[in-house]
Formats: C-alpha cells, sequence, structure tokens
C-alpha cells in the first residue's frame, strides 16, 4: 500500500484528535515499519489495519466508521492534490467510471508498484451506476467512504446500497437523489 494514504491517515488522526492519538496509535500498533512513513514508499496493509484498529480501540468508534470517515477525506485529499482527475468532469458517476480506466493508469504511471484495487462498472441510467470493487485487502468501507468523498466534492445527494457478491467481491449501487426544483 502506497505511503500517501499512511501519511494522509496519520495527518487526519492528529487533526482530528492530537498528536499524542498519533502516538498512543502507533506505540499500540506492531509495525514492521515502525510508524515512519514517507509518501512515495510501499508499506504492507496490514500496518493500515492495525492503525485503524488501534484508533478503534483508542476512541470506541467501530473500525468500519473510521474507515468510510478515512475514505471520504482521503477522497478530499486526493483530488486536491491531483485536480486533473476531476478536470472537465461535472458528473460524479461520470467520475467514478473513470477510476479503473483513466485515474487508476494515471496512478500507475506515478508509481508503477502500486497494488489498486479492480472496479467493474456498470451505468445503469443517467443517475444511477453500479460499480464493483474487488480487492485482496478487502477495503470495502475505506471504497464506500471515497465514493461518499466524490458525492461530497461534486455536491450531489445519493442512495448508496452495498453488498456482497458470492465470490466476496463488493457491489455498491449509486443512485443520485435529484434536487426538488
Amino acid at each position: 500500500m502506497k505511503g500517501v494514504v499512511f501519511t494522509t491517515f496519520l495527518d487526519m488522526v492528529e487533526s482530528t484528535w492530537d498528536f499524542e492519538m498519533v502516538d498512543t496509535i502507533i506505540e499500540n500498533s506492531e509495525l514492521e515499519s515502525g510508524g515512519a512513513y514517507t509518501a512515495v514508499g510501499t508499506y504492507d496493509h496490514s500496518e493500515a489495519v492495525a492503525l485503524v484498529s488501534a484508533l478503534s480501540a483508542a476512541t470506541d468508534i467501530g473500525v468500519d466508521a473510521l474507515l468510510k470517515t478515512f475514505g471520504k477525506h482521503l477522497f478530499g485529499v486526493l483530488i486536491a492534490g491531483h485536480p486533473e482527475f476531476a478536470a472537465g468532469v461535472e458528473h460524479p458517476l461520470d467520475f467514478l467510471e473513470g477510476v479503473e480506466r483513466y485515474i487508476h493508469v494515471e496512478v500507475r504511471k506515478l508509481y508503477p508498484d502500486a497494488e489498486l484495487p479492480k472496479f467493474e462498472c456498470h451505468r445503469k441510467s443517467d443517475n444511477e451506476l453500479i460499480m464493483i470493487y474487488a480487492s485482496g485487502r478487502h477495503l470495502e468501507d475505506l471504497c464506500e467512504g471515497l465514493i461518499q468523498g466524490c458525492l461530497e466534492f461534486f455536491k450531489q445527494k445519493a442512495d448508496l446500497t452495498r453488498r456482497t457478491l458470492p465470490d466476496l467481491r463488493e457491489e455498491f449501487t449509486i443512485s443520485l437523489i435529484a434536487e426538488p426544483s
């Protein structure tokens, strides 16, 4: 997992709680890296799991809720760092459809060793998209948070449902809600 995910997570923890909380979760996690991350480094995703679990234990907030919150935060940080990903895109479902065929292609140019999840998209209508997420890391809650972050970025309300498929992939259905006129 790329270090930018770790550094962004620890920045979020520090800004939401404080630096002492960052220290606490690092100390309460068994981390091969020792908790020293660089944005361009690559680290085992088990360290991210350990950090989120330690934060959950320290705050009594569920891991699922923390991952969703972090996903929303991460989307904002990534789009601020790479505004070109959203340039010319006016619709959140168009953006989400482009993750696999455009954004992940560009990420691989920057980080050739990045292990990215796979997305399969099926557009049901202008206002409905089904995204199927596949990753051995099983960070479905993080993915849901990233989708929510995308919707917030585009200032769009939506019903977001998810279900686990028999092959353990996760299916997200995003149905935009029209604003009353």
